[in-house]
């Protein structure tokens, strides 16, 4: 390939203000999605979760 095909192939870069406008609602719908896709745990499983955290501290205490 010649340089002239490289460059042609680039696209000139839109302006950051008019790209940053349409990001925020972007970002916000996935993190929406996020929060309403979380896991839900149970309590036993909780319970479960912090007694593992807990075994795991005593053993680097030792």
């Amino acid at each position: 390939m010649s340089k002239s095909n490289k460059k042609a192939s680039i696209k000139p870069q839109a302006n950051n203000s008019s790209s940053s406008s349409e990001r925020k609602p972007v970002l916000s719908i996935i993190k929406d999605i996020q929060r309403q896709t979380r896991r839900q745990y149970s309590v036993e499983e909780k319970i479960r979760i912090v007694l593992e955290g807990l075994q795991g501290e005593l053993y680097v205490v030792k």
